[in-house]
Parts: structure tokens; sequence; C-alpha cells
């Protein structure tokens, strides 16, 4: 497609009659294109609710594309204007979506909401679509083909505190399961994150991983275990350690090292600042599951790499590596 096409709502979805998306994702080719004085005509007509609009470019982007690719859902060329553009293989990331055609039209108007509501509005609003989307089809359809195993019981505390002087140190602690975001580690996190918030005698808060890595994302055990979703999404509003965080974000500095996904990102990113190890990666997977980030990703990581780049790791499941996340801010500093 190309974009003065979409001026005729080509991309105002379609469902049949049982609720299934017609076109789940629009691909708009911009190599050529110079009608630049239509860029906001066309920005104009793509109002939510609408499926992933898709650009794609073989040569970097002028100034004067701002208005039409801040309109998209993201962009795949090797530049272009601001944070609206990410180098990547455009197909693949087709694929995916048409892969998950709910979750990433759902995850699609969510960041479009995220990146302008307040912090507090835009963590109910993951979480609301978060607890939708545990309940869809392709959740259940990945949970089906992946069968649930038992949790061994976590040896040691998930995980540790300590504190030297004014600084209180948190380590996650459950290397054996990668640092998987259980339960038990989230609430033993808040807890961590509560009692440097209320002890105003704490200067600063580090955050760190034992073992290979910060944090391997959510525990997939564990995924889809709570019977009442209305439930699950009140606890996930009350321990949100994301939300702990970004009340205290001047306080807390998060030292990542190699696999930070999913919730190993999601959390961290609510600090004013991160540092990151030689060799840390980054990943937000949940899209394969039929799901969103649902551990403030949304909401943080948007606020760091913007709208664009949030969907493209949200809708790719494409990991990035360090130079990626410092050049992009997901991360400030080597450690």
């Amino acid at each position: 497609m190309r974009p003065d096409d979409l001026l005729q709502n080509a991309a105002t979805p379609r469902f049949t009659a049982s609720g299934e998306l017609i076109e789940p994702v629009i691909r708009v080719d911009l190599d050529g294109f110079t009608a630049w004085d239509l860029a906001e005509p066309i920005a104009a007509a793509l109002v939510p609710p609408h499926v992933p609009v898709i650009g794609v470019a073989s040569a970097p982007l002028p100034r004067q594309a701002a208005p039409l690719l801040q309109a998209l859902t993201l962009t795949i060329a090797p530049g272009g204007p601001d944070r609206t553009w990410s180098e990547g293989d455009a197909d693949a990331v087709v694929a995916a979506v048409r892969a998950r055609p709910q979750a990433a039209f759902t995850t699609t108007g969510l960041l479009r909401l995220t990146a302008q509501a307040g912090i507090t509005e835009g963590l109910i609003a993951e979480s609301i679509a978060y607890s939708m989307l545990l309940g869809g089809r392709e959740f259940a359809a990945w949970r089906e083909s992946h069968p649930r195993r038992a949790v061994p019981e976590d040896a040691e505390p998930p995980v540790l505190i300590e504190r030297i002087g004014d600084v209180l140190h948190i380590r996650l602690n459950r290397p054996a399961r990668r640092n998987a975001f259980s339960a038990g580690l989230r609430n033993g996190l808040l807890e961590a994150l509560e009692l440097a918030e209320a002890d105003q005698s704490i200067d600063l808060v580090t955050m760190t991983g034992s073992g290979q890595n910060f944090c391997a994302g959510g525990d997939l055990d564990e995924f889809g275990s709570a019977e009442d979703l209305v439930a699950a999404h009140a606890v996930r509003l009350r321990a949100s350690a994301g939300f702990a965080i970004s009340r205290m974000a001047g306080r807390v500095r998060p030292v990542l090292h190699g696999a930070c996904v999913g919730a190993g990102i999601e959390v961290p990113s609510f600090a004013a600042r991160i540092a990151a190890e030689p060799g840390t990666w980054f990943q937000l997977p949940e899209l394969r599951m039929g799901l969103l980030p649902g551990a403030g990703g949304t909401v943080g990581i948007t606020r760091r790499i913007g709208r664009w780049r949030t969907a493209y790791l949200a809708l790719s499941g494409h990991a990035v590596d360090l130079e990626t996340a410092l050049t992009w801010g997901l991360v400030d500093e080597r450690a």
C-alpha cells in the first residue's frame, strides 16, 4: 500500500461475522514517496482504533515525514526523524502480527493511550488489556501448546536485601530460574521497595540479579494460573513494582546484566537512570503468547524510547543489544 491510500480509511478495522480481523496489519511502502505535503492529512485519517500500520523504507526518511511517521504504529527504516523509526526485518514484524492479530490490535491501541496518559492511568489501562488477553483464544492456544509444569519451591528467599550505610541493595535471587519474575519474587521486590520508600534515610536503592541474568521475564509456568481475571487485575495494580519505583525514581538505580526479558526491563524502566553491563540484551516476547507487556512496559518503556520503538519491541518480539538500548535511551549508561 502507498501512503496516500490511507486517506481512504484503509486502516479502519473490519471484522468477519465471527469477530476475526479481515486485515490484521497494513504495510505501507514509503520508498519513493515525496508528497510530504500530504503527511498531515494522512496522519489525520489514522484515528484510533485501527489495525497496526507499519511503514517500510529502504533509505533514511526526511524531516518532512515526521507527521506521517508519528501517526503510524511503527516504521522500519535505516533512519528518520526523532524516535519514530527502527531498523529491523519488516517481513518478520508483519508475520508476527499476523500470527497473533488480537494481541497486536490490542497492543497498538493501548500504546496510543499509554503514550499520553499519566503513569497511574496507563498502568490501569495496561492491566485491563492484559487481563482481557488472558481470557482470549490466542493465549489459550499458547497455554495449551505449553503445558504448565509444577514450579519448584525456591530454596532461598527470591529477593535478598542488605543495607550498607544509606544504601539499600536489592538482589533478585532465583538464579536457577534465570530470576524469573514469579509471584514470590514480585512480592519480595515490592516489600523491599516499599521499605525504601518509607525510610527516607535510604538515599540509594540498587537493583541487581544473581546468576547469569538479571531477569528472564515472567515465570511461564505461572502464566494464566489465576482463575479470576478481575481479581488478577486488582492484584496486578496493587503489587506493581514498576509503580513503586516510579514514586522514588531518582533513588533507584538498577544495574542490569545478561537477559532482561519482559518484566526484566519493564520494571526497571521506571527508574530515573539504568546501567547495564556489556552483553546485556533486552526483549518483549509477550505477543507470541497472545499477550502484551503486563509489568508496566507499555508505560515505563514508552516514556523512555517513545511509542514507536516500544511498538517495535512488543510487536516484533526481537531482542536488542546494549548498543541499541543505549542509543534509544532504554538504558542510560554502561555499568
